[in-house]
């Protein structure tokens, strides 16, 4: 029987590129150990942070391979590996999840497919993820993203449906829908199938509703914080984590106007010193030095503050 990522705190890591648009090495390996010194439980490669779509099949093998081995080489051999190996193809997705194994992951996150949405009825995701997960080497996750997938939002019978798949080990939800989160919660164990918040604004409402944690794009910027979110939980401290709760929640809408993607990595090389805000178009680049004069910046600097001193 296949096991589910433990409980905890993820990152879909951004990648980073040089001027040229080739993997910036030192970058990625900077931020990956940053990340694991935070205390992530995993990393995520090729999340729809990691720009996945733009990337080559050699180009997503050697991400993965590159974060398992600066983890392994630094102490961090426990710290997990997930890849996202979404495709558009079924045959494709087979491929991505072979290459996420040898590679270094431990589990695939696979996004339904969205080239041709009038044709992706019930039916047709079932019979999708289920040749995924029968091919696949590690586990698979099911990756429920509206905003990627031309709007289709997998509802709570459809997952639990492929939740009955042995080698089906759990969802990350970014649609932020806590009822779709708890109606799962209340049928599977996070020992069997593990049901995870996809957004950091709904971390604690998702944990108080039974979820496994967390696979938030903000954890990038601010781990140590999210490690601190989560104690406080298990400590029971649900006033003090209610506060934080909603300064994180503040804090994820601001990073999202800021610039998605080209935001998180001005904000990172702004704060962290390391890597550049190079993205693939057609996403867009944000100017670091503009950080200052944005007012949701400034939302983010309190919090920026505290996770340096943590």
């Amino acid at each position: 029987m296949s096991s589910p990522p433990p409980p905890g705190y993820y990152v879909p890591a951004v990648l980073f590129f040089k001027e040229n648009e080739d993997l910036d090495i030192p970058a990625i390996q900077a931020h990956v150990l940053r990340l694991a010194q935070g205390g992530v439980t995993g990393i995520l490669v090729q999340g729809s942070n990691g720009e996945a779509q733009h990337l080559s099949h050699e180009e997503r093998k050697e991400a993965i391979r590159l974060t398992r081995k600066t983890l392994d080489e630094n102490g961090f051999q426990n710290t997990l590996v997930i890849a996202g190996t979404g495709a558009q193809s079924t045959r494709e997705t087979k491929k991505l999840c072979i290459d996420a194994k040898e590679a270094g992951a431990s589990h695939a996150l696979v996004l339904t497919p969205s080239t041709w949405p009038p044709q992706m009825n019930v039916e047709n995701i079932i019979r999708f993820h289920r040749e995924v997960a029968d091919a696949s080497p590690i586990p698979t996750m099911i990756y429920n993203f509206p905003v990627v997938t031309a709007g289709q939002d997998l509802d709570s019978d459809l997952i639990a449906t492929l939740a009955e798949h042995p080698n089906i080990v759990g969802t990350k939800l970014s649609c932020g829908n806590i009822g779709k989160l708890h109606r799962l919660t209340t049928r599977f164990s996070s020992s069997e199938f593990a049901v995870f918040a996809g957004r950091t604004d709904v971390f604690l409402q998702g944990l108080l509703s039974g979820s496994a944690g967390v696979i938030g794009a903000l954890v990038n910027i601010l781990p140590k914080l999210h490690g601190r979110l989560y104690q406080l939980h298990v400590e029971g401290k649900l006033e003090e984590a209610m506060v934080l709760q909603g300064k994180m929640g503040h804090a994820d809408w601001a990073t999202g106007r800021i610039g998605g993607i080209g935001g998180i990595k001005a904000i990172v090389s702004k704060n962290f010193g390391y890597g550049e805000t190079f993205v693939r178009g057609p996403l867009k680049a944000i100017d670091a030095a503009s950080l200052t004069s944005n007012k949701y910046y400034a939302i983010l600097e309190e919090l920026i503050a505290l996770e340096r001193s943590l």
